[in-house]
């Protein structure tokens, strides 16, 4: 460990950007290359990271970003892409990185947090983050008509420029997708899931002027995201891209409250870690944006 250096917000290092890029991909099998190629790459996100050599071989970044909790924005700090190279295990690294990043933001932010997976859930509590769990939200969906018939709904292709461009227009300037519970300053972690994990899901309603990310099979559908740049109405969004066997639509998200909608909850637990600062509360009985999360 002593020949390690330590390094952080290296976007505009080729060498070390594609080392970091590379054990990102034999980790987790994320792939960066294209998102940063795409201009993805925003100034909220920075890699904590210890270098050996031209070699990343540990690192954790951090997210910057705000939350909207019942209409109020806290200053938010997301902790994502924690990993270390296989031959540099068990030497304390992620711990200090971990200790440099509670170091560097003290006193910054009013939470932190981050999801982990099962095999570091005993990691995390040591710096001061609870587990948290989570709701996920649901409807019984009855459809009174036939909707697609007058949706007008496009599919998007990120392959293609002019709805990259949309996609990347909207991802920056929308509002957020619930004034009880949602995130903001996300462009960058929304455009990473565009572009790797729902490529093959977003559409474009175009009457409504708003982009929807959902999946539906059978008679159910998952819906990922709402993206408006103005005020919408969750039912009326439903009603547009559910169909005549739509049963049931599941919100990865948390929901307004809609009179409209009897929403259902079943608790979830996503490995969601939070530490809070001061007086804050992490909210119960929420669920955060899949498409925000690093």
């Amino acid at each position: 460990m002593q020949n390690l250096i330590f390094t952080k917000d290296f976007k505009n290092n080729d060498t070390l950007r594609n080392s970091f890029f590379e054990l990102a991909a034999s980790t987790f099998d994320i792939h960066f290359e294209n998102w940063y190629q795409h201009g993805c790459w925003g100034e909220g996100y920075i890699p904590f990271s210890f270098v050996d050599g031209d070699q990343i071989v540990a690192n954790a970044s951090v997210n910057i970003l705000e939350l909207i909790i019942e209409g109020e924005k806290k200053k938010a700090i997301q902790i994502g892409t924690v990993m270390t190279h296989p031959d540099y295990r068990g030497k304390g690294l992620s711990a200090s990185l971990m200790n440099k990043i509670l170091e560097e933001y003290k006193n910054k932010y009013d939470l932190m947090y981050l999801f982990a997976n099962e095999s570091v859930l005993d990691f995390y509590p040591k710096f001061g983050f609870k587990a948290v769990e989570e709701h996920l939200f649901s409807i019984d969906f009855h459809c009174s008509a036939n909707p697609l018939e007058s949706a007008n709904l496009r599919k998007l292709d990120v392959t293609d420029a002019e709805d990259l461009h949309l996609i990347q227009q909207f991802a920056s300037q929308r509002l957020p997708v619930s004034k009880r519970f949602s995130t903001d300053h996300t462009p960058g972690i929304f455009m990473f899931y565009c572009l790797n994990v729902f490529n093959n899901d977003i559409y474009y309603l175009e009457n409504e002027k708003v982009i929807v990310i959902y999946q539906k099979e059978n008679s159910s559908i998952d819906l990922f995201d709402v993206v408006s740049l103005n005020e919408i109405n969750m039912r009326d969004i439903v009603n547009k891209i559910a169909d005549a066997d739509t049963e049931k639509v599941t919100f990865h998200f948390t929901p307004d409250e809609n009179k409209d909608m009897e929403l259902k909850s079943t608790l979830t637990n996503e490995g969601l870690f939070v530490k809070t600062h001061g007086d804050q509360i992490y909210p119960v009985h929420v669920k955060h944006p899949v498409t925000s999360i690093a």
